[in-house]
C-alpha cells in the first residue's frame, strides 16, 4: 500500500479519491476505516504525552521492586532531588549549618583606610541600623583623610532585611528615588546633603547573600558603583520560612525582589561588572588578610618557567635568585635556582609606602579607584 503525502489541503479531495481508492483495493471500505490505520500506522500522526510519571508512583514502584535500597534512602533521594532542582529557591536550613552572627555583633567589621585616600568598609550582615554604622565609620575615616574613594566589602555577607538594604544604600544617594520594592513594601533614598557621594566600588562573591545581593544591584542601579568579584548567590528573594518535625528549616522563596523602577533580582544571582575568579580556600585566606602572600601553584610557576617562544630572551620568565642570601638559602635546600619555588619573592616595600595588597579583588577595587581619581584630577586641570 503507498500513503501519499498531503501537500497541501488544496488538494485535500484528490487526496481523499486517491487514498479511498487504496483502501478499497487493499479490503477497506470506507475512507473513515483507512483513517484508522493511517493514523495508526504513522507514528509522527499518533497522539503522545510528554506528561512526566507522578512523583507518588514512582516512589512506590521503586520501594517495592527495587532491592538493597531502604524507604529512608528513597526519601533522601527524593528529597535531595527537589532541593537541588528548585535551588536557590528553595533552601534547607540543617541542624549543622554554621551560625549566623550574634544580633549584638557589629554590622561593619573593619574600617580602614588604604593609600591614605580609599576607605574600605566590611559589611557583615544586612540588618537595621546598618546605615547609621556604615556612615558612622565613613564620616570617622574622613576626618582624618581626604577620601577619594570607597570599597564596600559584601563579600560573604547576608541577612533578609530589605529594608535595611534600602536604607544603606539612602547613605550613598541625595536625591529621592525608588530603590528596592517586595511584596507590600518599597524603599526609597530621600534628598540629603550629607550623602557619601565619593566612587564606590562593591566588592561580591558567591557567598554574597540575600539582602546584601539587593544592596550591591541596588548600588549599582542607582548610584552607578563598580561591582567586582564573582556572582553572587541567587538568593535575593523574599523567604518564608517553615519548621519541619526533624528540627530543620524549609526556606521557600515566596516573593520577588525589584530594584529601582522594576528590575527583578534573578535567582542565577547579581553579575560582577568586573570578574575576579579565586579559589575558595584563596578567597577565605585574602578575607581574613588582604596583604597576605599565598604560594602560587607548581603549575602557575610551570607555566611561569616554561621555556620562552624562539627569538625571546626568557630573562622575564625565569626565576633567579636576587641575592647571595637567597642563593644560598636554595642550595642548603636542595633546589637549583631553575626548580620551582612555591613562596615567590616580593621586593620588599620602600620605607614610609605601605605593604602591597594580594587580595586579587581588592586590588582591583583599589586600581579602578585610583584610576578614576586621576582622571577626575586631570578634568580639573
Amino acid at each position: 500500500m503507498i500513503l501519499r503525502p498531503v501537500s497541501s489541503w488544496l488538494y485535500f479531495p484528490a487526496f481523499v479519491a486517491h487514498f479511498e481508492a487504496d483502501m478499497k483495493r487493499h479490503g477497506f471500505n470506507s475512507v473513515l476505516g483507512g483513517f484508522v490505520v493511517l493514523f495508526a500506522i504513522q507514528p509522527g500522526l499518533r497522539a503522545e504525552t510528554n506528561d512526566p510519571p507522578h512523583f507518588q508512583e514512582i516512589f512506590r514502584l521503586l520501594r517495592a521492586n527495587l532491592p538493597n535500597v531502604s524507604e529512608e534512602e528513597l526519601n533522601g533521594a527524593a528529597v535531595q532531588g527537589l532541593l537541588s532542582r528548585f535551588y536557590p529557591r528553595v533552601l534547607l536550613a540543617t541542624n549543622d549549618s554554621p551560625p549566623s552572627a550574634p544580633a549584638e555583633a557589629p554590622l561593619v567589621s573593619q574600617a580602614i583606610v588604604y593609600d591614605k585616600s580609599y576607605a574600605y568598609l566590611r559589611v557583615v550582615r544586612i540588618a537595621p541600623g546598618l546605615a547609621e554604622q556604615l556612615k558612622s565609620a565613613y564620616d570617622k575615616l574622613n576626618a582624618t583623610n581626604k577620601l577619594k574613594g570607597l570599597v564596600l566589602d559584601l563579600r560573604f555577607a547576608d541577612g533578609q532585611d530589605f529594608t535595611a538594604a534600602g536604607s544603606a544604600a539612602d547613605r550613598f544617594l541625595s536625591k529621592e528615588q525608588p530603590l528596592l520594592s517586595w511584596e507590600d513594601h518599597s524603599a526609597h533614598s530621600t534628598a540629603k546633603a550629607d550623602a557619601i557621594e565619593v566612587p564606590v566600588s562593591v566588592l561580591i562573591n558567591h557567598q554574597t547573600t540575600g539582602a546584601a545581593e539587593a544592596l550591591a544591584a541596588v548600588l549599582r542601579e542607582m548610584d552607578g558603583a563598580v561591582l567586582i568579584g564573582a556572582r553572587t548567590a541567587g538568593q535575593g528573594h523574599v523567604f518564608k520560612e517553615f519548621n519541619l518535625a526533624n528540627g530543620q528549616h524549609l526556606r521557600i522563596a515566596t516573593g520577588q525582589v525589584q530594584v529601582g523602577r522594576g528590575k527583578s533580582l534573578s535567582s542565577r544571582g547579581v553579575a560582577p561588572d568586573i570578574e575576579v575568579m579565586v579559589k575558595s580556600d584563596d578567597e577565605k585566606a585574602y578575607f581574613a588578610d588582604a596583604f597576605k602572600l599565598l604560594p602560587r601553584s607548581v603549575a602557575q610557576l610551570r607555566a611561569t618557567n616554561s621555556p620562552a617562544p624562539a627569538g625571546s630572551t626568557n630573562l622575564a620568565a625565569r626565576r633567579f635568585p636576587r641575592s647571595e642570601a637567597e642563593l644560598v638559602r636554595i642550595q642548603r635546600e636542595g633546589r637549583t635556582s631553575n626548580e620551582d619555588d612555591l613562596k615567590p619573592a616580593e621586593p620588599p616595600p620602600e620605607e614610609g609606602s605601605e605593604p602591597l595588597v594580594h587580595d586579587p579583588a581588592l586590588a582591583r577595587a583599589l586600581d579602578l579607584l585610583k584610576g578614576i581619581a586621576i582622571v577626575e584630577r586631570a578634568l580639573q586641570r
